[in-house]
């Protein structure tokens, strides 16, 4: 009988919503598609050391101690003493005690140059939700986001399959360390307006782009001229703004609405997560914080479909307000992903591998053009396959970033140990001294 059901729950072709049905969803990528190769094959190093080393992943968990040590010290953090509290219906602007420590934890990784005020801060679940729903917000289906190449391949999702909402990139190339260009915004602009789209917006990744470096001050002024120019809106996406190595290499948004005495404000937007700079994407913490009164009014009504827990809240208010932790966690954080960083810079480097310079974020962009066998994105995923199943390291193909420079790709390091990262290297080496032996690639 069970199986006759399922025969018929099969032959049943029952219509779902356009939005169910189409493909905007991104998963078929080779970013989620590296995912997958890894899950069914994980590496371990001693149930597994020859399965896929994940290196896909921008995950911090190089100081997952500091974490787990603070709650074992204070244990009340955890609200178990507010159960009933925490358990009964909160207002959904969240709990004022926790908009008070976020505010002040943003401010403090930005190196206390600039502050922001609790009442502009709006809680979602995570970064993905705070991305949709200021796309939501500021962009009817149809129209378009201009969002620099390479970026994050999640954007895909995130910005365009629930809003109908389009992406017109804005072509940069490693001749110029993929630096945004005024030329290259104007062109994306013509572009979408060609294709009949209206333009709302401009959202830049700093430094959360798959570069691993940060945005120019000077780059950012530009950015912020174009969109006033343009009369559009400029959402920075900030996510990772405590990774970087030292505070005064970030420059924030916020830095340069400071310098202008906030002109043009309200058509800026920074979204944020703890999800990168505490390793804790399980937590699905986001915010968006808006100079804008409308949009964070409206902010404020739409979040109520991606609110964070109040046990959540309470916990993490309770440990972004002791600035004993945080100073601490900022600086030793800061010393292990630069010590994560020199090691993989210095591994590919001895292996003969070109890489971008960086000075942020949990990931470093290498180029093995050199190793294509044809100068396009084919051989680009041809090498990336060979990565994933030969080598069985999983990195991301810089054509799943939208990069324009076939390639290039993306490699995650603080997202296993070190002892994780040598073994990685090793391959890597590996890997590079067995095509120099063969002679099958160009002259080195």
């Amino acid at each position: 009988m069970a199986v006759e059901i399922e025969r018929q729950l099969e032959s049943r072709d029952v219509e779902l919503s356009k939005v169910a049905v189409c493909e905007t969803h991104g998963e078929d990528s080779p970013y989620f598609a590296g995912w997958k190769a890894y899950e069914e094959n994980p590496y371990h190093p001693f149930s597994n050391p020859s399965g896929v080393i994940q290196m896909g992943l921008a995950e911090n968990q190089v100081s997952f101690d500091l974490l787990e040590e603070y709650l074992e010290k204070n244990s009340g953090a955890t609200g178990v003493s507010r159960f009933k509290v925490n358990a009964l219906f909160q207002d959904y602007h969240g709990l004022k005690s926790f908009r008070q420590a976020m505010a002040d934890f943003m401010g403090k990784i930005r190196g206390e140059r600039v502050k922001f005020r609790p009442e502009r801060i709006v809680l979602t679940a995570g970064a993905t939700a705070a991305n949709e729903l200021l796309t939501f917000i500021l962009a009817d289906p149809g129209d378009a986001l201009l969002v620099p190449t390479p970026y994050y391949p999640g954007f895909d999702r995130d910005l365009r399959w629930r809003t109908g909402v389009n992406i017109e990139p804005i072509h940069c190339h490693a001749s110029n360390d993929f630096q945004v260009t005024p030329q290259a915004m104007e062109d994306a602009y013509n572009r979408a307006q060609s294709k009949n789209m209206k333009v709302r917006g401009v959202l830049i990744t700093n430094p959360s782009n798959p570069l691993g470096a940060t945005i120019q001050r000077h780059v950012l002024e530009q950015i912020l001229e174009f969109a006033v120019a343009k009369n559009i809106h400029l959402v920075s996406d900030e996510i990772y703004s405590g990774s970087v190595f030292s505070s005064s290499d970030f420059v924030s948004i916020a830095d340069v609405l400071e310098s202008r005495n906030y002109r043009e404000a309200d058509r800026v937007h920074i979204v944020y997560s703890l999800s990168k700079d505490l390793g804790l994407p399980g937590f699905r913490v986001g915010t968006i914080y808006s100079y804008n009164d409308r949009v964070v009014t409206t902010a404020r009504r739409m979040s109520s479909f991606t609110l964070i827990s109040s046990q959540t809240q309470y916990l993490l208010a309770s440990m972004l307000s002791d600035q004993g932790f945080t100073d601490n966690y900022i600086k030793i954080n800061r010393q292990r992903l630069r010590k994560r960083y020199d090691m993989i810079m210095d591994g590919l480097e001895k292996a003969g591998i070109e890489c971008l310079k960086g000075n942020a974020g949990l990931f470093c962009w290498m180029n093995l053009s050199p190793l294509l066998d044809e100068n396009s994105r084919e051989g680009e995923l041809r090498l990336w396959d060979e990565f994933l199943h030969q080598v069985r390291l999983n990195v991301s193909p810089g054509s799943s970033c939208h990069c324009s420079d076939p390639g290039w790709f993306r490699v995650c390091f603080a997202n296993m140990s070190e002892q994780t990262l040598e073994v990685a290297l090793r391959r890597i080496h590996k890997f590079m001294d067995e095509r120099r032996t063969s002679h099958v690639k160009r002259d080195w």
